[in-house]
């Protein structure tokens, strides 16, 4: 399919204009340049820009008054040394303040120079702090600022404000590196490694050189030579024996036959994508695969093809949900002469092009696939695609087939669709309008599979295929599905989603997310900017304060127990709908004792899902759970002594629910004026349990389901 054609059935994510740019300025020679680079953009996409400086007057005057004890006698008196205070807080406050101004009148004076909307940001503090909490306030989508300011000596390469601020904004960043170049000089070189982010970088490539018109150099770096330098230095160190049972000679053909072509081809795998996209889009980009360290030879291509722009993601493809800054990022960001960008944002490129360009089919596996019948095969195919992209395989076995058709299709229903099939084959089924199947084209489930939130997937896969069957057929066609994708799709501003990131983490953040995207489908939208988000968290807390108005009950103050947040209305108790979790979400409670444990655990996360008015449950729900049930449970300590067979009653409670269970037992012992806890307690609460079903004991506890 050509790329014209694709756009006309699949919708492209749109490419990134800036429409508020946040800018540190201290008029410095890079700083100077980010000015400049500032107003080019701003004129590109019509953008504001916010000028920002920050001083630290507190800073000054404590260090002051440190050192008032090294004037001179004759200003230590105790009149003179109040006169010099008074000298030295003015000098300060009103010093530094114009000193900022004259910085923000620089760039102010350029906006006006080409009409551009200017705002002021004047910032007291530590500098990187400051600089840092301005621009995640959720009003800004790109930072600029040069890697260097005024404080500058010979040799410096990137000052401690750059390097403080770039790991801890969670907004794309622009670093000046080269105070006399325009980064429109071109060409641009974007690193990719996979990630999200390495192609949310691609895409703001392609939407600045379509306005430069700059070539695009693109590359993917894998190192065929670490496993070779780790075999050798296990090989100094093992003994004759520990070398027989390890197989290191094997253990090294492995590496060399398998290991390392296969990185060669995942990073191959990756730039292929990346031309896929560019065809999409129409832009036309150069790739080339390098090998070695990844930085190191990244530094290398960059230091030989001299760009005015280097584009990565800030994060990498093995980056923990800790992690600051990823480690090619660091060392790219100090290192690299050019001026370079740092992504935030994200990109997910189609399931069917990443499995093209990485994964393959054994002949076994194809021949496993022809037992699929011919009406599911496409999907299952997608399916088991899926499934070997989260497991991180690039090559599709017979074996990985079966265990992907095991997860997701229980063998009692695998069995039973055979035997339909078998059934069929023999001429023993009567058609029947209700038991045929629904067939979708390859179009309309492409369209579908975009949708990756997997309950509003299974909704929308409902109503297509109720469309299809209003209009007499049991094909669904991309007009079946596409009905429905216009209010499905929202694409969330970056300002947007750092004022999302505001909202505690958990289940907190999940629900303020689903009323923000609630309002905008009410409303038609198809894109979420700030002001959208602050109107759908606003109409939530309207709805809370009527909630009081009226008289429901408030929910338990806060610190009474860490898992008092998680409280329900009695109204909400009554008559629970019956709560489907998805395939897959369940297996995820295992590490749970079976039994009233695990059951009580079912009960408490169904609970919390009525009240943020959910009618499903899917594995990011439990795992927010999961970790907000391990907050809370770290947040708990024995209050009264435990005997040690009292603490061996929960030696199989599991970390995340065992403080829950402690506060519990040990408010139960109180309120019974017991002085410690005992086995016997436990084991008379454990029976308590098991009756109510409930881990809260007090059955006016709102907490309650029951």
């Amino acid at each position: 399919m050509t790329a014209s054609a694709q756009q006309q059935t699949e919708p492209l994510q749109e490419l990134t204009e800036y429409r508020s740019i946040l800018v540190a300025v201290d008029s410095s020679d890079h700083s100077n340049q980010a000015i400049q680079e500032a107003v080019s953009l701003a004129r590109l996409w019509g953008a504001k820009i916010t000028g920002t400086h920050a001083y630290a007057a507190k800073m000054h005057d404590l260090r002051f008054r440190q050192m008032e004890g090294g004037l001179p006698q004759q200003y230590r008196v105790e009149q003179e040394l109040e006169h010099q205070r008074e000298v030295h807080d003015d000098l300060i406050t009103r010093g530094l303040s114009i000193i900022t101004d004259s910085y923000l009148d620089q760039i102010d004076r350029h906006c006006r120079k080409h009409n551009i909307e200017f705002y002021r940001s004047s910032l007291e503090g530590k500098n990187y702090r400051a600089l840092v909490n301005e621009a995640n306030k959720g009003d800004y989508e790109l930072l600029i600022m040069g890697a260097i300011g005024v404080g500058a000596i010979s040799g410096s390469r990137i000052g401690s404000v750059c390097d403080r601020t770039v790991r801890r904004t969670l907004i794309d960043t622009l670093i000046i590196k080269q105070p006399q170049r325009a980064l429109s000089e071109g060409p641009i070189v974007v690193a990719l490694d996979g990630s999200r982010k390495s192609y949310g970088a691609l895409l703001c490539a392609f939407s600045l050189a379509r306005e430069w018109n700059v070539a695009i150099k693109v590359i993917a770096t894998f190192d065929p030579y670490y496993h070779y330098v780790a075999f050798n230095k296990i090989a100094d160190v093992l003994s004759e024996e520990a070398g027989k049972v390890f197989k290191f000679k094997e253990q090294e053909k492995l590496h060399e036959d398998i290991i390392d072509s296969g990185l060669a081809k995942i990073y191959q795998g990756h730039l292929e994508v990346a031309q896929s996209i560019a065809d999409d889009y129409g832009v036309s980009i150069e790739t080339k695969l390098l090998d070695g360290k990844a930085y190191d030879a990244i530094e290398k291509y960059v230091a030989e093809i001299n760009p005015s722009l280097l584009m990565i993601g800030k994060l990498g493809i093995h980056a923990d949900p800790d992690l600051d800054i990823g480690g090619n990022a660091e060392n790219l960001l100090r290192n690299v002469n050019c001026s370079i960008f740092l992504g935030m944002q994200e990109h997910q490129p189609r399931l069917e092009m990443i499995a093209a360009a990485t994964t393959s089919w054994s002949i076994e596996a194809e021949i496993r696939m022809l037992k699929v019948p011919d009406f599911v095969r496409p999907m299952a195919r997608m399916a088991i695609l899926r499934y070997a992209q989260q497991k991180g395989h690039t090559v599709i076995t017979e074996s990985i087939v079966e265990q992907a058709t095991a997860e997701l299709m229980p063998s009692h229903a695998e069995n039973a669709l055979q035997e339909i099939v078998d059934a069929s084959d023999r001429g023993e089924l009567k058609p029947s309008v209700t038991r045929q199947p629904m067939h979708w084209t390859a179009v309309a489930e492409a369209l579908l599979q975009q949708v990756t939130d997997d309950s509003l997937r299974e909704n929308l896969k409902g109503r297509a295929e109720k469309k299809a069957r209003a209009d007499n057929t049991f094909v669904v066609e991309a007009e079946h599905i596409q009905a429905f994708m216009a209010a499905a799709e929202l694409h969330w501003e970056a300002s947007a989603i750092a004022r999302l990131m505001r909202a505690p983490e958990g289940f907190m953040r999940d629900s303020a997310k689903k009323n923000i995207e609630g309002y905008a489908r009410q409303q038609q939208l198809s894109r979420i900017t700030l002001e959208v988000a602050e109107q759908g968290l606003e109409i939530s807390r309207q709805t809370m304060q009527q909630q009081v108005e009226q008289g429901e009950k408030p929910a338990p103050k806060a610190g009474k127990c860490p898992f008092a947040g998680m409280s329900i209305q009695p109204e909400q108790q009554q008559q629970p709908a019956a709560m489907r979790w998805l395939t897959g979400t369940r297996e995820l409670l295992d590490n749970i004792p079976a039994g009233y444990c695990r059951d009580m655990t079912v009960t408490a996360m169904e609970t919390i899902a009525r009240k943020m008015g959910l009618d499903s449950i899917d594995p990011d729900f439990v795992s927010n759970i999961q970790k907000t049930f391990h907050k809370g449970s770290a947040k708990v300590e024995e209050s009264m002594p435990w005997q040690q067979a009292a603490r061996d009653r929960l030696g199989n409670a599991p970390d995340m629910i065992r403080g829950m269970l402690i506060q519990e037992i040990e408010t139960w012992a109180a309120q019974h004026g017991n002085n410690e806890v005992t086995a016997e307690t436990v084991d008379q609460i454990k029976n308590k349990w098991s009756q109510s079903g409930q881990f809260h004991l007090d059955p006016d506890d709102p907490r309650n389901s029951r």
